[in-house]
């Protein structure tokens, strides 16, 4: 599997994991979803909203890319997030039609990168303000790493509240 494969295989895996988790978490009431179970992100919306910003954050980011993906010009109608730990959405149908409506954005973006794109070193500023420049690729890499780092701790926060997402491992989408 070469590097393009494998960022629209964990693309692929993104979009497959969320929806389990936000399956499971609507069988959670709303004073559930938003109850401070002690998680770095208090609750399990506190922790789906972090994903959500910061899956924002960084696609903002790679926009600035100079390939461009045309794609992520989507989000320019979306106000940089400022604060991760923030409830930018306050209830589990706002949020989860966000995420409905960026998983498709990441793989159609994930699809778009040629080999030659992963090359390119990004600059852009941390949350901070902090100049940064990195390979692309690794960068690449963190994206989806978050991702399934915190969906391990909503998964663990939904296991917890009485509520099973089933299996998780990203074998399963490998033949």
């Amino acid at each position: 599997m070469n590097r393009i494969e494998h960022i629209r295989l964990l693309a692929d895996y993104n979009q497959w994991m969320n929806r389990k988790v936000y399956d499971a978490a609507g069988k959670l009431s709303d004073a559930q979803l938003v109850e401070d179970r002690q998680a770095f992100f208090g609750s399990i919306l506190g922790t789906l909203n972090h994903l959500v910003l910061g899956d924002t954050v960084w696609l903002k980011r790679f926009a600035k890319h100079p390939a461009g993906f045309p794609v992520l010009s989507a989000l320019n109608a979306v106000e940089t997030p400022t604060n991760l730990k923030q409830l930018a959405f306050v209830d589990i149908r706002e949020l989860s039609s966000r995420r409905a409506w960026l998983d498709p954005l990441i793989i159609e973006w994930a699809y778009s990168l040629r080999e030659s794109d992963l090359d390119h070193r990004l600059h852009y500023c941390n949350m901070r303000g902090v100049a940064n420049d990195k390979p692309f690729f690794g960068l690449l890499v963190h994206f989806f790493n978050h991702q399934t780092h915190h969906r391990g701790q909503a998964t663990t926060l939904l296991t917890q509240a009485g509520v099973d997402v089933g299996d998780t491992d990203l074998l399963a989408l490998i033949d």
